[in-house]
């Protein structure tokens, strides 16, 4: 077994664990009386993330590692972590408004916008750098700023209505 294996079936597994705290979260978000916004393009996203990860799975197997940008990947886990514990139980991968509840101030939301995109578009990017896939980052990139743009803007359409 490769360090490149390893390194993608952690990110698998990651992934996987996040899409299960995200499911239990809206479920119970939306049991409070929250709603969701902008779910039409939650399949692109679905796909892009999807796709990139099986894109690594492809190519990147049996390459080599660079270790500054695995380190630096890392670091971004350890981010991603962070605003996942400041969001606490209102952590979700979709668009999920309660009303009336005051937006998140806390961990890296008190410097940053939406953080959590910021560590995602960092990820899309340094994940196949680890492996010298510059053109895996590239493409992957241009496709993730697109679904950004529309989620962006839809997220911050229904923050501002509740």
């Amino acid at each position: 077994m490769t360090l490149g294996f390893v390194i993608l079936a952690l990110v698998t597994l990651q992934r996987l664990g996040e899409l299960w705290l995200s499911n239990r979260n809206t479920g119970r978000l939306l049991a409070r009386g929250a709603q969701e916004a902008g779910a039409k393009h939650y399949p692109l996203i679905v796909a892009v993330h999807a796709l990139w990860l099986a894109a690594l799975w492809w190519v990147a197997p049996g390459r080599p590692i660079n270790p500054i940008w695995l380190g630096l990947y890392i670091v971004l886990q350890l981010l991603r972590i962070w605003v996942i514990a400041s969001l606490r139980d209102r952590w979700t991968t979709r668009i999920i408004v309660l009303p009336d509840a005051p937006l998140v101030g806390r961990g890296p939301y008190r410097f940053v916008a939406h953080p959590n995109y910021v560590v995602v578009v960092a990820e899309i990017a340094v994940l196949p750098l680890v492996f010298g896939l510059w053109w895996v980052a590239v493409l992957f990139s241009l496709l993730n700023a697109a679904v950004l743009t529309i989620r962006i803007r839809e997220e911050d359409r229904a923050l501002d209505r509740a």
